[in-house]
């Protein structure tokens, strides 16, 4: 009998979480997190990881398996991501795979490009630079050697950046050459369905979300990480706009306005990544459940 993973995708705030659960219990299955920031177990309300409610209904997997101490990249999540799948397959003809890391989710659907080994003198030069001469510069430097990456990465990641760069420069070649390559076979088939809606509606249920992390405690979740502001980790949306705030850098209102303003830009990164793969079906994030159903009963039967 032929397995199915059904990869739930979209950008951030549009309702994958939802949908993934509903799914998940119309499957009687589970569901696998493919969200690289909820994977950390102290970040909780600036991730919008699933709430206990939610876990309590469905099982999840790699939701706050990890610490931010920890050194937890794509290639040991696409190895822990595939042994989870060859045991739940054991007993379900269908598992959930939900997330808006584009990343993570290509790893386990359809595998990590390969890269070649580049001298780790490159790295260390480029994150001297990131202290000395910040993040714009290396953006810039990105833009100029590799406009594709520069376009479709996540720019504001200092650690995406830098992996981009360091290809870039070891190799001669554009790290966006290196993508894409003949993909590995998985033993399941994959079905993706992406969750869209107009772009103002998008922008506008970010800004909304933000207001309710505010509410729901996010800057006392921020405040008690910032003896780990320096980890990777937390170089991220939601937080370290709120640690420039408790710096002294800038005042509340406009750290606010910042993780609006980047949780935007994110959204649009997220949907540039998903629309370069033609086989997802897309609906619009008031599609009603039944429709979505007829449509993955369809692929599967």
């Amino acid at each position: 009998m032929t397995k199915f993973l059904i990869s739930i995708v979209g950008p951030t705030a549009i309702g994958k979480t939802a949908l993934s659960i509903k799914l998940a219990q119309h499957f009687e299955t589970e569901i696998i997190s493919a969200d690289s920031r909820q994977f950390f177990k102290e970040m909780h309300i600036g991730t919008a990881a699933p709430t206990q409610e939610e876990i309590a209904t469905v099982k999840h997997h790699f939701i706050h398996h990890k610490s931010i101490q920890d050194n937890y990249n794509v290639g040991a999540f696409e190895k822990d991501a595939l042994q989870c799948l060859e045991t739940l397959f054991k007993t379900k003809n269908v598992v959930v795979l939900v997330g808006g890391s584009g990343l993570y989710v290509d790893a386990v659907t359809k595998g990590l490009d390969d890269f070649p080994e580049v001298d780790s003198n490159i790295r260390e030069t480029l994150n001297t630079d990131l202290e000395t001469k910040g993040l714009p510069y290396l953006q810039e430097q990105l833009k100029q050697l590799d406009i594709t990456s520069y376009k479709t990465i996540a720019i504001d990641n200092p650690h995406r950046v830098i992996r981009a760069l360091e290809i870039c420069i070891g190799t001669g070649k554009p790290y966006s050459s290196f993508l894409n390559k003949e993909k590995v076979t998985r033993n399941f088939k994959t079905i993706t369905i992406g969750l869209t809606a107009d772009r103002p509606i998008i922008y506008n249920r970010i800004n909304q979300r933000v207001d309710m992390m505010m509410q729901a405690g996010l800057l006392k979740e921020v405040e008690s990480l910032l003896p780990y502001q320096h980890l990777n980790a937390l170089k991220t949306v939601g937080y370290k706009e709120l640690f420039n705030y408790l710096n002294g850098e800038c005042d509340l209102d406009f750290a606010i306005s910042e993780i609006k303003k980047n949780t935007r830009r994110f959204a649009k990164r997220q949907l540039t990544w998903f629309k370069k793969d033609d086989s997802i079906l897309w609906f619009d994030y008031l599609v009603d459940f039944e429709v979505v159903i007829e449509s993955v009963e369809s692929k599967i039967h």
